[in-house]
This record gives structure tokens, C-alpha cells and sequence, in this order.
């Protein structure tokens, strides 16, 4: 009786889940992100960061995002650090029901905070960070799409977990892989948030190499599910993207305090 009862419930699931995926429309994009972080050390408590990401679909043919985001950190203690800064974001149209639906690239402008802790259970190392986005995003012309007209304001928040897993020691070092991965979920809310209160999540994991103290590089699996802010104009169908692919991630600290 349990077996059968277990049957149900997940035919039940099965069904439902169905009956979902009928009222939404679901575009499949193949993606490869290349990207680099840098944390560089100014002063005992204060990093500047500096970040570029080049989004790919097709895995490396056409463009789908370039990202440049420029901030400071300031450490509270050693595991908590406070930052903001001021990130530009240029989508380009892709996929089978692209956002910039014009048909020429949009842009975002954003201001953003966020605090992070981190932690530690043996050998893993773990980081969770809290950001609040403030977006500017750009209104192009109907009648000429290379005219922006206005700006469309949007607040987001986001969680992000980080972790990682040395695989030789205690401790990750130069010349030594590593495990690492992330999950961020993205929520919008306040005026203009329209169908984006789930905005979007991504999960990532592979392996990272420790090529000195300041520098890794990492190979990651990258799924991103992504809502758009508007429905399909012909069918009403809320859009969903569901992305797979991979993430190539340079990780580069310097230190302008030591002579």
C-alpha cells in the first residue's frame, strides 16, 4: 500500500508539473561565460574590486551579456566584509524570444551593496553574500531602437552561497585542485518589478587549480534559469529561459600595500 500511495503522489507530481510547462514558454540556450574577478588589497581593511564578464551563447559564437562592474570592499572582521559599487550590463538580443526584443542591444545600470560572511566546517569554506541592486534600465524608441528614450528604475535582491573543497590538504595550495560551486537566487520587488519577482537562479560547480597564492582559475558546469519581465506578446505565456553550459572564471588578487 505505501509502494502504491508513493505511485500516486508521483504520477500527481508528474502531472502537475506537466500542466505547468503548458502555461509557460521555455527557451533552451547554450551558454559559456568567461569571466574575471579581482579583489586588490589598498589598505589594511580596503579592496578594490574589479570584475568582466563575457557571456557567450552557442558556448562561444554569439553574444548574449557583457558585464564590468567596478567597487569597494571594506573588512569589518576576518569573516565579515561590507561592499558597493557600480555595475554596466549590455544584453544583446539571443535565444528564440530575446529580451531586447528591438533588436538592438539594451543597457543597465546599476548601483549595489552587499555584505558577506564567511565561514568554515573542517575543510570547507564556505561565503554568504546579501546584495541589494538598484537598476536603471534603458526604454528604446519605437520608431528608432538606437534612441534611448528613458529609464526604467528596478530594485533586486540576491543570495549568494559559495563554497569550496581542497582536494590534496587541509588546505588549498599553489599547484593543488580544488572543488568549489555557487548557487544565487534573484528577486525583484518594488514598482516596475512586473512578472519578475523570481527573476532568476543559477547553480554552478567543477573544479578549480590554485596557480599561485593570488590566482585561480576555475572550470565550471552553469545552469541559469531566468524569468523574463514580459510575456510573449502573441501567446501571454510568461517566458522562462533555462540555459546550460559552462563558466571559465580567472580569479587574480593583488596586494598595493606591500613595496
Amino acid at each position: 500500500m505505501p509502494h502504491r500511495y508513493l505511485f500516486l503522489l508521483l504520477l500527481g507530481c508528474l502531472a502537475t508539473v506537466s500542466q505547468a510547462q503548458q502555461y509557460r514558454i521555455i527557451d533552451r540556450n547554450a551558454i559559456g561565460w568567461y569571466t574575471y574577478n579581482g579583489d586588490h588589497k589598498v589598505a589594511k581593511r580596503w579592496t578594490i574590486h574589479t570584475e568582466y564578464q563575457w557571456r557567450r551563447v552557442d558556448f562561444i559564437q554569439s553574444w548574449q551579456q557583457q558585464l564590468a562592474r567596478l567597487g569597494t570592499n571594506y573588512k569589518l572582521s576576518e569573516r565579515v566584509k561590507v561592499g558597493g559599487g557600480y555595475t554596466l550590463l549590455v544584453t544583446y538580443p539571443y535565444g528564440d524570444y530575446p529580451v531586447a526584443s528591438m533588436g538592438v542591444p539594451t543597457l543597465e545600470h546599476r548601483a549595489y551593496e552587499d555584505i558577506t560572511v564567511s565561514d568554515k566546517l573542517s575543510r570547507l569554506k564556505l561565503s554568504h553574500r546579501f546584495r541589494l541592486e538598484q537598476r536603471w534600465l534603458s526604454v528604446e524608441s519605437d520608431v528608432n531602437p538606437d534612441r534611448i528614450i528613458d529609464w526604467e528604475y528596478q530594485n533586486r535582491a540576491r543570495y549568494q552561497l559559495t563554497g569550496s573543497f581542497p582536494l590534496a590538504g587541509p588546505t588549498t595550495e599553489p599547484g593543488e585542485l580544488y572543488l568549489n560551486f555557487f548557487d544565487e537566487l534573484f528577486i525583484g520587488f518594488g514598482r516596475n518589478v512586473e512578472n519578475n519577482i523570481f527573476n532568476q537562479n543559477r547553480i554552478s560547480g567543477g573544479l578549480g587549480y590554485q596557480l599561485r597564492d593570488n590566482l585561480q582559475l576555475e572550470l565550471n558546469y552553469l545552469n541559469q534559469i531566468t524569468q523574463h519581465p514580459e510575456s510573449d506578446p502573441v501567446s501571454g505565456k510568461p517566458v522562462f529561459e533555462i540555459n546550460h553550459g559552462f563558466r571559465l572564471n580567472l580569479n587574480y588578487d593583488l596586494d598595493f600595500t606591500k613595496r
